[in-house]
């Protein structure tokens, strides 16, 4: 793509009146040709309450290769006021594998967990991708992962996918016999 056809696209992402569909395209075509100028627009899209959006924004945001990307993941990712909103910033902290990722996944699986609002996609989105991750710092959040039923088999599997990190039979009894809330 050249730089006229850039600027071009450039300008609907700043025009006033512009729809969403058109910004979303412009902005996706921009970080497809590799043009930061994408990256605001993206950002806001990968907050998006459709999720559908969120995730064109985060497969954009990682062909893009900004490196405010991961930072800006992360802070969506560990919003409390977003968790709605966090599986697509989970995921692409994942994908981007950032310094940023296994902290970010650690708060907010464990501010999750603490909470035990496990109706949330991105209590799971956490588990499998701190598996994914393979990073030995998320063994305590995850071991307390087990601790949930309906958590169990998947940490289970990400602290096997640490590596030398194991469940063991007392981090999978569930401390009460109250059901989590969803």
């Amino acid at each position: 793509m050249d730089s006229a056809a850039r600027d071009e696209l450039a300008g609907v992402l700043t025009a006033p009146g512009q729809p969403l569909e058109a910004r979303e395209a412009a902005a996706v075509a921009l970080a497809t040709a590799g043009d930061r100028r994408a990256f605001e627009t993206l950002a806001l899209l990968l907050n998006y309450r459709e999720p559908e959006r969120a995730e064109n924004a985060a497969r954009a945001l990682a062909l893009l290769g900004d490196p405010r990307t991961a930072r800006a993941a992360a802070a969506l990712a560990t919003n409390p006021l977003r968790v709605a909103y966090a599986v697509p910033p989970i995921r692409l902290l994942v994908q981007l594998r950032a310094p940023e990722s296994v902290p970010a996944l650690i708060e907010t699986l464990d501010r999750l967990l603490a909470e035990r609002t496990l109706g949330w996609d991105a209590v799971p989105a956490c588990v499998e991708g701190l598996g994914e991750l393979g990073d030995p710092r998320a063994a305590t959040v995850l071991r307390a992962a087990c601790a949930h039923p309906r958590l169990r088999t998947a940490a289970a599997a990400a602290l096997e996918r640490i590596g030398g990190y194991e469940a063991d039979a007392s981090d999978t009894q569930v401390a009460s016999d109250e059901a989590p809330r969803t």
